[in-house]
């Protein structure tokens, strides 16, 4: 029955996550539309002041959407066109929760791997110091970033060039002492997920993950007929701007679209069902991503590492957490993407604020870290409880 009913909401889909529905919010009785306006209004002003071309803001409480509207435009060069709520974003950095450290997860609770088990155990070349849950807290020593000019002159040469870079590189600081926020981190932990899975991240991700739940808009590499709903990035030399290819160049070079650190795509309604899912421990529709157990602990700081505020895959009072604003509980946690994207949710109030922007479009030049903030604060003030 429960699969019936699944199949019926994908196909006419709930007046929750409707793909057909126009309208800027949804339930009204949880959300006064009269006080979105202080979120309308910051968007806005960051568009008029050419921080961003466009938005697009969803709000999710308890299992519903509550609010969906887009904002300015998602192309601007070489021509303008509107933003729509079901515009597909370049996520970047959100892909590491929402797809590589979900997958970890998974495999956690399927007895595939061990938080604590060494990286050497699936990448023989790895120091023996570092285990899994450094590289998902950000706590391994990895730099943050590799040299992607001088990999790419050797990858026709060696396909494993890039992992063999990660393994060897120097470390200044032992596994477990620093937080130092790494794309390593998450390529690695991509090697471990497709090597104990015996698939690529996209396929595992897909199967486990986004068809579960019905995420129909997100995925990596773009499908060319979901092009024109895709939010271009970054204007190239040659004038072009990047349009379904992930932006991040370890991703689009060197992993040819495919990373655990960034090159997944999504739009607002996707990423509200996933977020949906974490609010409702960790199932959906009668689908089940994850256990209430996993999803808690995914979600909370581990013991022994509360001087570095990260959780497996979010983060919570680091120095990156910026994006919660001032207003929401005490066990919130999120995620940002450098591109202009971001999700918070917050477990104890059972809301969570997605906001997606292409601020690197076409230039990258625009700010939105007290965009997110304020947005947060404005939602908070409007969600009646």
């Amino acid at each position: 029955m429960k699969q019936i009913l699944f199949i019926l909401i994908l196909l006419i889909g709930l007046p929750v996550f409707g793909q057909n529905c126009k309208c800027d919010s949804i339930g009204s009785l949880r959300i006064d539309r009269h006080l979105m306006q202080y979120a309308d209004e910051a968007i806005n002003q960051a568009i008029a002041d050419k921080e961003i071309p466009g938005a697009v803001l969803a709000v999710v409480h308890q299992n519903s959407m509550v609010y969906l509207k887009a904002y300015g435009n998602k192309d601007i060069y070489p021509d303008t066109v509107p933003m729509r709520t079901n515009t597909i974003f370049d996520l970047a950095s959100l892909t590491k929760s929402v797809s590589t450290a979900t997958s970890v997860m998974i495999l956690v609770e399927r007895g595939k791997i061990r938080l604590n088990d060494p990286v050497s155990m699936y990448i023989p070349e790895f120091n023996d110091e570092i285990q899994i849950i450094h590289l998902l807290t950000h706590t391994s020593g990895l730099p943050p970033y590799a040299p992607v000019e001088l990999l790419e002159k050797k990858l026709a040469e060696n396909p494993n060039v890039l992992i063999q870079h990660i393994a060897s590189v120097k470390r200044n600081v032992k596994p477990g002492e620093e937080f130092k926020y790494s794309c390593l981190n998450f390529i690695t932990l991509q090697h471990i997920i497709e090597k104990v899975s015996n698939q690529s991240l996209r396929k595992f991700a897909n199967e486990n993950i986004f068809k579960v739940l019905g995420m129909r808009n997100t995925d990596y590499l773009p499908e060319e007929i979901k092009l024109k709903q895709v939010a271009p990035t970054e204007k190239q030399p040659d004038n072009q701007v990047l349009l379904g290819k992930v932006h991040d160049p370890l991703a689009r070079v060197l992993k040819q679209g495919i990373s655990g650190n960034a090159g997944l795509f999504s739009d607002a309604r996707d990423l509200a069902q996933f977020a949906a899912m974490l609010l409702n421990n960790g199932t959906l529709f009668g689908r089940r991503v994850l256990s209430p157990l996993t999803v808690k602990v995914m979600t909370t700081v581990p013991s022994g590492f509360s001087a570095f505020g990260r959780t497996l895959g979010w983060d919570m009072y680091s120095s990156y957490a910026s994006n919660q604003g001032d207003l929401l509980g005490p066990n919130t946690y999120g995620h940002t993407g450098y591109t202009g994207t971001s999700m918070i949710i917050d477990p104890d109030h059972k809301i969570a604020v997605i906001l997606l922007t292409n601020r690197v479009h076409p230039d990258d030049k625009g700010s939105v870290a007290r965009l997110r903030a304020v947005v947060a604060n404005a939602v908070v003030g409007a969600v009646r409880m």
